[in-house]
């Protein structure tokens, strides 16, 4: 099995559990070089090598539209305990999301495929870190309800990798550069040391994810360099094609800029008044 056949196979997985395990396992299996990486293997070849429906997730969290997930008060414990499933919830479906790039996408330099699942073993960690926290404070990832956001995106550009690059890590996942240190900022202004423990395990996350933009950064300008594309405008242009979610500011221009954005780019998300 090569390591995309694994990827696939382990992206079929149900079980969260089993889904990091396979993840840890392919990650190291690579390290130690059993499996090739084949990335000329077309995305049919690795489908019937490693057939299964995907994404594999449990029955449980209910999935419903965004608009129907209820805003529960972060200064009670249920409220916060819903704030971090919907973290771990995030994570999973990275998790997901990074599997699927490595499948997906044939003919990209062997590196896209390590950077790729690279991300899959990190996401894999923070689901693993955030889910004991949640279990440690008497609830477990299914007991509330969540979207699709990501996985949704992921879908609308299974056949266009640019577009993938441009719209799944450095859009929906550079959210949560934005987004991470406000929540930490409110989780820290509370005496509850499950607030105060989360605000503490966001720190590893946000660190992660800034390189895990980094790597969509990379990709997206390497494929755009490939194919002739200006970068910068034709990142509107896939906002537009695909009715992404349009970034509210204020950003966070420090970690923006860490993970890779242009000083071009931040005016350029400004300049599309979103």
């Amino acid at each position: 099995m090569s390591v995309r056949q694994a990827a696939r196979a382990a992206l079929s997985l149900t079980d969260p559990a089993a889904k990091v395990q396979a993840v840890f396992a392919l990650s190291a299996q690579l390290r130690e070089g059993t499996l090739s990486i084949d990335p000329a293997a077309s995305p049919e070849q690795i489908a019937q090598a490693a057939p299964g429906a995907i994404p594999g997730r449990p029955a449980l969290p209910q999935l419903v539209h965004p608009r129907e997930v209820a805003q529960r008060s972060a200064h009670t414990v249920e409220g916060r305990a819903a704030l971090l499933h919907a973290v771990v919830h995030i994570e999973f479906n990275a998790i997901n999301l990074a599997l699927d790039a490595v499948w997906r996408f044939a003919s990209m330099p062997e590196q896209f495929y390590r950077d790729w699942l690279r991300v899959a073993q990190e996401e894999a960690e923070h689901f693993t870190m955030l889910h004991e926290h949640l279990l440690h404070m008497g609830w477990k990832y299914g007991d509330f309800v969540a979207h699709d956001g990501l996985w949704a995106m992921c879908e609308k550009t299974a056949d266009d990798i640019v577009a993938r690059m441009a719209l799944v890590p450095r859009t929906l996942e550079a959210r949560g550069l934005d987004a991470t240190p406000l929540i930490q900022k409110r989780l820290r202004a509370m005496a509850a040391e499950d607030a105060q423990t989360t605000a503490t395990l966001l720190d590893t996350i946000l660190r992660d994810e800034i390189g895990h933009v980094a790597i969509g950064n990379h990709w997206y300008r390497w494929l755009c360099e490939r194919d002739g594309l200006d970068a910068v405008p034709h990142y509107g242009l896939l906002v537009e094609r695909y009715a992404a979610p349009r970034l509210k500011p204020p950003f966070n221009e420090a970690a923006r800029k860490q993970a890779g954005f242009t000083q071009a780019e931040l005016d350029y998300l400004l300049g599309m008044g979103v």
